[in-house]
């Protein structure tokens, strides 16, 4: 069986030069210690989660050369969106114009061997304290979103396939309040859940357990730019 990896928030700025060290000195040259780990850990039956803030491009063009850099290495990489992926537009033509190798989701899912990925953005959570009611209409249309996934889903998985949900914001707040998403999980029978968004210095567990299911938080600060390990 093929292993899973996962890390998010690559933030790549090959065409649109924005350098993270403006963030603080832990993310100097931090592309090069996530390929360095990758060639280390993953083999090319294996599939790499990517939770979102791939690129900082704001053309698809721009998008798909940062996706680009990260075709030599070894795997298969599945993709959701983040929010800060402007350039991420038109689901077609990305995928179309992406290289092998790699999977757009989209509230849609992708089957690779016994295991299947459902993925869609995600959205802040009504626990988070600056939680708007703008908030509140993005939050509603990605759970519907994601309701479009697991109807995809069910058409795709076979007995004995391991779910995991793949998304950029986290389905809960640090105390694991029941949110629209994790009821989602929980009815739908996802075994793990996969997601980003999250950085600097504030707690929040890089593993964590929700009514059966497991949860990862792999900002690739958070995990010293590296790959967590999911399955």
């Amino acid at each position: 069986m093929s292993k899973v990896w996962a890390v998010s928030d690559l933030h790549l700025s090959g065409l649109s030069q924005k350098p993270m060290n403006v963030f603080g000195a832990e993310w100097e040259g931090h592309i090069g210690k996530i390929r360095a780990d990758w060639m280390g850990k993953v083999s090319e039956e294996d599939i790499v989660l990517l939770g979102g803030d791939i690129s900082w491009g704001m053309k698809p063009e721009e998008g798909l050369y940062d996706v680009a850099t990260l075709a030599d290495l070894p795997g298969t990489k599945v993709l959701v969106r983040g929010n800060h992926d402007y350039w991420w537009n038109g689901i077609t033509r990305l995928r179309e114009q992406a290289p092998a190798g790699f999977c757009f989701l989209q509230n849609d899912c992708v089957r690779i061997g016994n295991i299947v990925i459902a993925g869609s953005r995600g959205w802040v959570c009504p626990q988070s304290s600056d939680f708007s009611e703008q908030d509140r209409k993005l939050y509603l249309r990605e759970a519907e979103r994601f309701r479009l996934a697991f109807q995809d889903v069910k058409k795709q998985r076979r007995e004995g396939d391991i779910l995991i949900a793949l998304l950029h914001f986290p389905p809960f707040s640090v105390k694991k309040e029941d949110t629209l998403f994790t009821e989602l999980f929980e009815e739908n029978g996802v075994d793990k859940a996969v997601f980003g968004h999250l950085h600097g210095s504030g707690y929040f567990p890089l593993r964590s357990e929700k009514a059966g299911i497991e949860y990862y938080l792999t900002s690739c600060d958070k995990l010293k730019f590296s790959l967590a390990d999911i399955l």
